[in-house]
C-alpha cells in the first residue's frame, strides 16, 4: 500500500495494491476510485484532503479489530 499526499493540490492519494488503473470514478464529491481491469478497487483519491482529515500528513497504522457493525450506505445512482 502507498499513501501519497499533494499539499499544492490538496488530494490525498491511496494505493492499495501495484496495477495498472484501468477506470476511475467520482463517487461523491471529492471522493474518487480507481479500479483495475476486473472491476476492483485498487485504490481511492481524497480532493481537498486537509478539509476532510485531521492532517493529511498524520498517518496513523494500527493492527486490531475492524468496526464490522459500521452502517454501510446504500448504492446510489
Amino acid at each position: 500500500m502507498k499513501v501519497i499526499y499533494d499539499p499544492e493540490q490538496d488530494v490525498l492519494q491511496i494505493a492499495l495494491v501495484t496495477a495498472v488503473i484501468e477506470e476511475t470514478t467520482q463517487i461523491s464529491p471529492g471522493l474518487v476510485l480507481d479500479y483495475d481491469e476486473d472491476g476492483h478497487v485498487i485504490g481511492l483519491e481524497i480532493r481537498k484532503a486537509s478539509l476532510k482529515t485531521d492532517s493529511p500528513f498524520a498517518i496513523s497504522f494500527n493492527v486490531g479489530k475492524a468496526n464490522i457493525n459500521k452502517p454501510m450506505a446504500s448504492y446510489r445512482e
